[in-house]
């Protein structure tokens, strides 16, 4: 909708014009209201809404406005967002000090000790498949981690099918003993 066509509708009813407005860029705004509300009670989120399309009603019913309605409803979209999330961070609740000893436990619901070990783990894996020397490091990335078939990776790497399966069961193999020397594949076979 462009603003002659609303500025017609209007005139004529400015009930139906509104009512097109919000049809016609109801989602648009939600996307950009969600993208930085997500964290708060649904009910910020329609308050948001509310505020934006009353904002944008009285800007074009003064008709002195001049441009892209698109971008200018986008505009104040992230503009009276920015202000709501403000706004709800400062009234969320109370100030913890973090120096305080009553302060409860913050808890971010990621286990760091787990998460380091995982980037342990594939940094030394990613070592091992280097290690392997070309073309065997490839097979098992593009087999592994690429989810590409015997097929794919030959046309890609100019070989026979046939080839890459052997080669990816050697490689495997191979990388199988340098985990181990390393002690990452006890217990597990």
């Amino acid at each position: 909708m462009t603003y002659d066509e609303y500025s017609r509708l209007e005139t004529e009813l400015p009930e139906k014009a509104h009512s097109a407005l919000i049809d016609e860029y109801y989602r648009y705004v939600k996307t950009i209201v969600f993208n930085r509300l997500r964290s708060f009670p649904v009910e910020d989120t329609e308050e948001c809404m509310s505020d934006i399309f009353a904002d944008v009603f009285f800007r074009l019913g003064k008709g002195s406005f001049t441009g892209d309605i698109k971008a200018y409803i986008g505009t104040v979209a992230r503009n009276k967002s920015v202000d709501h999330f403000r706004r709800c961070s400062r009234n969320s609740g109370q100030t913890v000090y973090l120096e305080d000893e009553t302060t409860p436990e913050i808890r971010s619901g990621v286990n760091v000790a787990d998460e380091n070990e995982k980037k342990e783990l594939s940094h030394i894996l990613m070592d091992c498949i280097d290690s392997l020397g070309e073309p065997d490091s490839s097979i098992i990335m593009k087999k592994y981690y690429m989810d590409m078939d015997s097929k794919q990776i030959a046309a890609e790497l100019a070989m026979k099918p046939s080839a890459v399966r052997m080669r990816c069961s050697r490689a495997t193999s191979k990388l199988k003993e340098l985990l181990e020397a390393r002690g990452f594949m006890e217990g597990i076979l």
